[in-house]
């Protein structure tokens, strides 16, 4: 694996396994920071209605010499926004945001209760206007995907959480594998609440990496792909150095075994 590498998504779409996720990168920092992370190699920019900085992207993508086809792109869908035309009318926003003429995955951010199905109904029809190349979901636990597929017409290509060693959802990671869904990572860095832990360092001086980098590359190869967020271009560059090493398989157990079932953000367990 190489930072060019792409996952396959189950229709085909082929999605880098690492990326940039720009939640709280504010505008008047987002050209430094997103001409730095495309020098650096960076391929996919992870945003949101909900972030505020779409058109930043959008910029972005329009802007650079690298070929758009080369770019990945993904928004989601606000909880304000849910409900069959709701939905429509919220991608429409965002595209007018973007500025370009397609994006290449739109999740819905979270599993608002009572409409999510109708949200879905929306992105599958969206889908088919070839202004969006895949479609997925943000924050479906088990009971949450299960209901969606049930009724739905197109399967997920996506489903991105929360997933770090202090909550490795095991469950979740095998259960998407069988449905064909791909697991994604957001917050691979635990907000930093876990970058001091011991067992990190340890097996971080073994190969010459900080906790950070050891995070990121356990993702990997945990076949998860991942978007830690940085604004500076020091550590864009060192969450991109994860390619030159491999975590041995003793020591990828012994990271598996921090796992405490723990939420950093915002646990969507609770939510019927």
């Amino acid at each position: 694996m190489e930072f060019s590498s792409k996952v396959q998504l189950n229709n085909g779409t082929k999605m880098p396994y690492l990326g940039l996720g720009v939640y709280l990168i504010r505008p008047e920092e987002a050209d430094r920071v997103f001409e730095w992370a495309i020098d650096i190699g960076y391929r996919l920019f992870d945003t949101a209605a909900f972030y505020g900085n779409e058109r930043e992207v959008g910029k972005a993508v329009a802007t650079s010499t690298v070929d758009r086809k080369e770019l990945f792109v993904t928004s989601k869908l606000w909880n304000s926004d849910h409900g069959y035309e709701k939905a429509l009318n919220a991608f429409d926003k965002s595209m007018d945001q973007f500025g370009l003429d397609y994006i290449d995955l739109y999740l819905i951010h979270w599993p608002v209760t009572n409409l999510r199905l109708k949200s879905w109904a929306a992105l599958e029809s969206l889908l088919e206007t070839e202004r969006v190349k895949a479609i997925g979901v943000s924050n479906f636990v088990i009971r949450h995907l299960e209901e969606l597929l049930g009724t739905c017409s197109i399967i997920p290509a996506v489903n991105q959480v929360e997933f770090h060693p202090w909550w490795y959802n095991k469950d979740l990671l095998e259960y998407c594998k069988e449905k064909n869904i791909q697991l994604q990572a957001y917050s691979p860095l635990t907000k930093g609440k876990y970058l001091g832990n011991k067992t990190l360092h340890e097996i971080g001086e073994k190969y010459g990496k900080s906790p950070a980098q050891i995070l990121i590359r356990w993702c990997l190869q945990h076949n998860v792909p991942t978007i830690p967020k940085s604004a500076t271009k020091d550590h864009l560059q060192q969450n991109a150095d994860v390619f030159d090493f491999t975590l041995s398989t003793n020591d990828l157990e012994t990271i598996d075994m921090l796992n405490e079932d723990t939420s950093i953000t915002w646990d969507p367990r609770g939510i019927p």
